[in-house]
């Protein structure tokens, strides 16, 4: 009597518990979330983010024998049991009566409760739950769906959740290339990844290629694998040596911010979806090309001397290549995304200074000059003359332009040199500053900014219109200028740049958002600023450049006061910006670069703005300002050797 009152008891009070259990709503968060996995240009990857490696992957992805080769290992009647083993919920009374922990003998749908819904102790109450959630977690859902949720959440180790990484992790492929030997390896690991991973030591490889051999072996005995299949596997399916992580060290950073941005901007999921993983980024970013570019700017860096130089102190460098259909292919963002990570390639605090004019040339061969207020707009041409001399005064279709000072404005030339009458090509050329002056208040300063918008940059890049905005006060991104010429470059077509291709979700295609691309230039205005920047790349200030070949096309520049420094330059495939700057980290207001690099200081009053490739000899036999600011066309040319060299 007295055992069956106890039997009765026991069976009342687990009825009990079973009803007052419910499977939560919500799944762990590390059952959920997910990597995101960006790629580089040609397919390899690059890096991983999130707290957790894992992917997802629909159970068909995984071939059968694959999945049989788990089921073998952890639960070969999990296709006809109830969701737990009887056995094991013997065991666990037996225990509770004992007072000993509860651990071994879970189902698939067991081990799935434990890792989705609850933790990982090994107490009775856990095992008690797990198993009530089990029953009716297996009377809720297919056994296929079961099987899917328990392969996307289960530890393999070095670091994956999951079999999809797991398949990466070990033999560096998708889990739908692996045959069964190799699932055969890794559901070995469910056992005890950090006791079965084979390349961990000798006692470890021992025991990963016993239990690789049984769950084969255990495949044949429940009828899953055949006799003679068996006999092909011999010869235990060595997995590659562990991966070096992937973080987001060097440029990698940058890159990866870049990315996201544009995936946040060109698709409507929110930050906290995409926080929550599993897609994958396919990216434009040309590793040979960020790898040069990041050494051509180390190559610069190491002839500054911070340490007891100021003038080589706090030095920022932005420089990225646009592919003439919009494609980023390399961006230096700084020093390493780890050291900083405000990402200079995509800084808008960097004047362009001189290499601004383009825009400028281009607006007025568009839309041609106003010279009489009212008056008929005149066509412009190369050819056209304007007055190049130092310190002309600024004019207006009314008279001269005066500043709020009551002064009259006038532009000055580097080494205030007086060129005479020049074409407007010369100007470009040979960056002679009066006559671009000029030329943008003829063509109206809105059309001058209306054209550098026209050609890539972004409206919220300009300033003040007042004279000096045709010598580049306005602050765009390395990556805008690079694109803006790149218009130029491909005929007076524009197409936005972009650093995404493709864009996954659990092998699902997402849909991006593409800007199209415009023609905001004929061909013919295009040629013609082509043929200026190609003339001053050639012959002009920037003929450092054409060393490259005869197809560089280019504009070096530097602002007023020499605080920045620009070379942008071309070939037909690919435009690429360099800016380079001193930024003070207490004021965030920019330092001159006069003497960096232990150069001559040079000197400028500067009324306006200054241009050209300074601290080299003009024609005339002086020097222009701002000495040691020409690391921006070394970088340059250091590194289109590097990659036009290489293709």
């Amino acid at each position: 009597m007295l055992f069956l009152f106890c039997v009765g008891g026991l069976t009342g009070v687990l009825s009990f518990l079973y009803l007052q259990t419910d499977i939560p709503e919500d799944l762990n968060d590390f059952a959920t979330q997910q990597d995101n996995v960006y790629y580089w240009a040609d397919g390899s990857e690059m890096a991983r983010t999130g707290p957790v490696n894992r992917q997802e992957v629909p159970l068909d992805k995984v071939p059968e024998k694959v999945q049989w080769a788990v089921l073998a290992a952890e639960n070969a009647s999990f296709y006809s049991d109830s969701g737990v083993s009887p056995s094991g919920l013997m065991r666990a009374l037996t225990r509770m009566v004992t007072g000993g922990e509860t651990q071994g003998g879970s189902t698939i749908t067991q081990q799935y409760v434990k890792n989705a819904y609850l933790n990982q102790e090994q107490t009775f109450s856990r095992k008690l739950t797990e198993m009530f959630m089990a029953i009716k977690l297996d009377d809720r859902m297919d056994k296929e769906e079961i099987l899917e949720r328990y392969l996307n959440t289960s530890w393999f180790g070095r670091g994956t959740y999951g079999i999809q990484r797991a398949a990466y992790a070990y033999y560096g492929k998708d889990v739908s290339k692996l045959n069964v030997s190799e699932g055969a390896m890794l559901a070995s690991l469910l056992k005890g990844a950090g006791t079965f991973d084979p390349t961990l030591g000798a006692k470890n490889h021992r025991r990963a290629e016993e239990r690789w051999k049984w769950i084969l072996d255990r495949m044949v005995d429940i009828g899953k694998l055949s006799k003679a299949e068996r006999a092909k596997y011999t010869k235990f399916p060595e997995p590659k040596a562990p991966p070096k992580a992937e973080g987001l060290t060097g440029q990698v950073g940058y890159l990866v911010e870049t990315a996201k941005a544009y995936v946040a901007s060109h698709t409507d999921i929110s930050d906290a979806d995409f926080d929550l993983g599993g897609y994958q980024i396919h990216t434009t970013f040309d590793k040979s090309k960020v790898n040069e570019l990041a050494k051509s700017v180390d190559k610069m860096r190491d002839g500054l001397d911070p340490k007891s130089r100021k003038e080589d102190r706090y030095v920022r460098i932005g420089a990225a290549s646009v592919t003439t259909d919009g494609r980023i292919a390399a961006l230096y963002g700084g020093p390493g995304y780890l050291e900083q990570g405000f990402n200079d390639a995509n800084a808008s605090n960097v004047p362009a200074g001189t290499s601004f004019t383009p825009f400028v040339y281009a607006a007025a061969l568009r839309d041609g000059v106003q010279l009489e207020r009212d008056g008929a707009r005149t066509p412009v041409s190369p050819t056209s003359l304007y007055d190049g001399n130092d310190k002309v005064a600024v004019r207006t279709p009314e008279g001269p332009y005066w500043d709020r000072n009551g002064q009259i404005v006038r532009g000055t030339n580097d080494g205030h040199r007086s060129w005479g009458q020049v074409t407007l090509r010369q100007s470009i050329e040979e960056s002679i500053n009066t006559p671009m002056m000029q030329l943008g208040m003829d063509v109206g300063l809105d059309r001058v900014r209306k054209a550098s918008v026209d050609a890539g940059l972004l409206p919220s890049s300009f300033g003040d219109r007042v004279p000096a905005f045709s010598l580049g006060t306005a602050t765009p991104s390395s990556i805008r200028m690079a694109s803006a010429y790149g218009t130029f470059a491909a005929g007076g077509k524009h197409t936005p740049p972009y650093s995404v291709t493709g864009l996954t979700h659990r092998g699902e295609q997402v849909p991006l958002e593409k800007q199209a691309a415009t023609r905001p230039f004929s061909q013919e205005v295009a040629a013609q600023v082509n043929e200026a920047l190609h003339g001053a790349a050639q012959s002009g200030t920037a003929r450092t450049a054409s060393v490259i070949g005869p197809d560089v096309a280019g504009k070096a520049g530097t602002e007023q006061d020499n605080t920045s420094s620009w070379f942008v330059g071309y070939t037909k495939e690919m435009s690429t910006a360099v800016s380079l700057s001193r930024l003070d980290p207490k004021t965030q207001e920019l330092l001159p670069l006069d003497g960096l690099g232990g150069s001559g200081t040079g000197s400028t009053d500067g009324t306006v703005g200054t241009g050209g490739v300074p601290g080299t000899p003009d024609p005339a036999g002086t020097t222009t300002p701002g000495a040691g600011s020409t690391y921006a066309v070394d970088i340059w040319t250091r590194y289109m050797k590097a990659v036009t060299s290489s293709s």
